[in-house]
This record gives structure tokens, sequence and C-alpha cells, in this order.
């Protein structure tokens, strides 16, 4: 088992889904439910992501295959997004866009949307889940990173359950902090998709 890879792993996805920046949301969609309720909330949205985030790392590849795209082109593509992805959460635009959505839609039960998806399970990590499902492509390292998928949905559900006493103890300056430093670690690690793509193709020893 290659320790390198699973730390990188669960960094990229722990960067991507962002559980820090989801506390507030969580709050906000939750807002006047019990504790049991919240609970619940919780758990449906982390377990409906991590469903969602199965089928992407055993079968995207395949996908991708069926339609004609290489995994060097999408690990490029990939590598485009979670760069932009990195500018939102550097400037704050990713929290913004983030607000509206969960914003756009009031339901009594947001677990599935706006919070499971596209919250938790958007673009972002599932391309994240196809790029690092290609990196290793056999059963194994499938199953090594849906593992990783679930170590940080744990947190994510973690953070859910915690956050109302994390929010008040982090503050709005903290959280803001906290985002900007996971965005440039996303952006290094966005680069190094995008090189790994371009040395695939041979554009870079």
């Amino acid at each position: 088992m290659d320790i390198s890879f699973l730390i990188t792993a669960f960094v990229t996805l722990f960067v991507i889904i962002d559980p820090i920046g989801l506390m507030p949301l969580f709050v906000a969609l939750t807002q006047g439910a019990s504790v049991a309720e919240r609970r619940s909330i919780a758990l449906r949205s982390c377990a409906t992501a991590l469903a969602l985030l199965t089928v992407f790392t055993f079968f995207g590849e395949s996908v991708l295959g069926f339609v004609g795209i290489s995994m060097p082109a999408f690990r490029i593509a990939g590598g485009v997004l979670l760069f932009l992805t990195a500018l939102d959460m550097l400037f704050e635009r990713r929290t913004k866009r983030r607000e509206d959505q969960a914003e756009e839609e009031e339901t009594p039960d947001p677990s599935i949307f706006p919070l499971a998806l596209p919250l938790i399970a958007g673009p972002g990590s599932i391309a994240t889940v196809i790029l690092l499902a290609g990196q290793n492509p056999s059963l194994m390292g499938s199953v090594m990173v849906l593992g990783v998928a679930a170590a940080v949905l744990l947190v994510v559900l973690a953070f859910f359950l915690l956050a109302p006493m994390l929010e008040r103890l982090l503050g709005r300056t903290g959280i803001n902090i906290a985002t900007r430093l996971l965005g440039m670690l996303l952006a290094a690690l966005a680069v190094q998709f995008i090189l790994t793509g371009l040395r695939d193709f041979g554009f870079v020893a």
C-alpha cells in the first residue's frame, strides 16, 4: 500500500470537499432543527455523497472510455477545474456560490439537495475520485480511493455534528483564513495533475 498516495488522495479530497467551508452552510440549512434532526440530515447527506462517489470511483474511467476521453486529457481538464476551484477559494467566490446554491432551493430536508449534491459530491470531488482512481488503475487502487473518500466524509460528518460549536470557536475570520490556506494547497495539487497529464502526452519530461 502506497502511503504517499493515500496521504495525497486524502489531502486532495479534503481540500476539494472543504468540510470547514461547509460548516456555516450546514448550520444555515438546518436552522431551527433539533439535534436529532440535524444528526439525521448529516448522516443522510454524507451517505448519499458516498454512494455517488463510489459510482464514479469504480465506473468513472469506463464512462470516459465510452465517450472517447483519455485519462491524460481528463487529468489536464480535471487539473484546470481544480485550479479554478482553488482561485474561487482564495477570493471567496466559492463560498458565495455555495451560499447562493443553498438559498436557491428551500426544502424541509436539505440532505440530498443541496448538501449531498452539489455541495459535498460536486463536480470537483467527482473529478478528483476519477483522477485518483486513474492514477492507480486496479481494483485495489479503486478500493483505496473509496476508503480515502469514506474517511474524508467521516470528517465531514464530524464537522456537521460539531458545526455550531466549531463555528463559534473559529469565527468567520478563522473560517476565511482556513479556506484560503486550503485554496493555496489545492492550487499546487491542481498544477501537479496538469503536469502529470502533460507528461503522459509527452509534452514535459
